[in-house]
């Protein structure tokens, strides 16, 4: 059986990688999508065990203890993470799984799972991330100055990755990260 493989997708909150990879999974079924688990509370229209599996702060840090969890962060004040099982179980099985994750996060599986393609999504210029964050809508001012805060480093990190995609237009970034996936790897 072929061995699949693990793509991580990350880059600044508020760049685009949710899009990204809604596109990509609709282009390429043979794509699969890794479900995280939060403590953060479900956003509208978001479904349980699709989207993420929605548990809180005492379950998370059971799933900590018990190693179940092959990367996780906090980002603003929630905690995230990947469930390991899935992400082998996948592979083994001859998957392409997605994982969209933090930097954080995308460091720690860079240790476990080092044959992984590590793919950084940057944005076209920092004021088009920031006017993206905003026309989002979905955080307080407060929180927009923390993801924007906390942008400036992980761009910075950018060159840690085996790839970079500038999401200014998005049929060009697809273009970009399909010629990644299917073509250079």
């Amino acid at each position: 059986m072929k061995s699949g493989k693990l793509i991580v997708l990350t880059g600044p909150s508020g760049v685009g990688k949710g899009t990204l990879v809604r596109s990509l999974l609709t282009r390429h079924p043979e794509l699969h999508l890794s479900v995280s688990v939060t403590t953060r509370s479900p956003r509208e229209g978001e479904i349980e065990g699709q989207h993420y599996y929605f548990v809180d702060r005492s379950r998370f840090e059971q799933m900590l203890e018990a190693e179940e969890l092959a990367e996780w962060a906090e980002f603003a004040g929630n905690l995230y993470g990947t469930p390991y099982f899935a992400l082998q179980q996948g592979i083994e099985e001859g998957e392409f799984i997605l994982l969209e994750i933090e930097l954080e996060g995308a460091r720690q599986i860079r240790n476990k799972f080092p044959e992984a393609v590590r793919i950084f999504i940057l944005p076209p210029s920092w004021e088009e991330l920031e006017r993206r964050l905003r026309s989002r809508g979905l955080d307080s001012e407060s929180a927009i100055a923390r993801r924007l805060l906390r942008a400036k480093a992980e761009i910075e990190a950018a060159g840690e990755f085996d790839f970079q995609v500038i999401n200014d237009d998005l049929e060009v970034a697809l273009t970009g990260l399909e010629s990644v996936l299917f073509v250079n790897c």
